[in-house]
């Protein structure tokens, strides 16, 4: 028997991002899903190291591999539409859904069960999602700091969008972030070395 899964997954690269946007620097979701994948990866060991919780910093970087493979099937849907209002939003949620379960039935029986919490959150892990969608607005912002840097104004309305979203989030893993990390995403290249 074959199972497309894996093949399914290698096309994530194939999905641009900001298609409303124009963009001095591709994005694909691939290279976006690996960006969210180390900083939910951090997110999950600050609230360890720094606040003492008991989070599993892998799964965090797992579930955020995979947070926008839905995309392959639905395409990116963009944020003004995809937020438009509730009825959106609950529509939008329910075809994501189903593109969850059709990638997951590209698995063996055998296999499945293990993908299946990395695409539909656990009642225990809530909080690791809440990181991960976090860590995606980080991505996000970061997106806008660097066509900002090239030049590009067209990120200006979005950047201080997305930074209100940060903020309204108030978790402290991700203030330590804003703090620590997000500033260098400002710098040169030499001004890093």
């Amino acid at each position: 028997m074959e199972y497309h899964f894996f093949a399914m997954m290698s096309r994530m690269k194939y999905i641009e991002r900001w298609a409303l946007m124009r963009n001095s620097i591709s994005e694909n979701i691939s290279e976006h899903s690996l960006e969210v994948s180390m900083i939910a990866h951090v997110l999950a060991v600050i609230g360890n190291k720094r606040f003492h919780k008991e989070l599993n910093a892998e799964k965090a970087a797992l579930i955020a591999i995979y947070h926008d493979a839905t995309e392959i099937i639905t395409g990116d849907m963009p944020t003004p539409i995809k937020y438009y209002n509730r009825d959106m939003i609950d529509a939008f949620k329910k075809i994501e859904d189903n593109a969850a379960g059709q990638l997951l039935s590209m698995l063996p029986d055998d296999i499945r069960e293990e993908y299946e919490s990395i695409f539909f959150a656990t009642e225990s892990e809530q909080y690791l999602w809440k990181l991960v969608k976090a860590a995606d607005k980080i991505s996000a912002l970061i997106k806008c700091i660097e066509e900002g840097k090239a030049g590009n104004l067209e990120f200006t309305q979005a950047q201080q969008t997305i930074e209100e979203s940060i903020h309204k989030l108030d978790l402290p893993e991700v203030n330590v972030f804003m703090t620590e990390f997000l500033p260098s995403y400002k710098k040169t290249l030499d001004e890093l070395k």
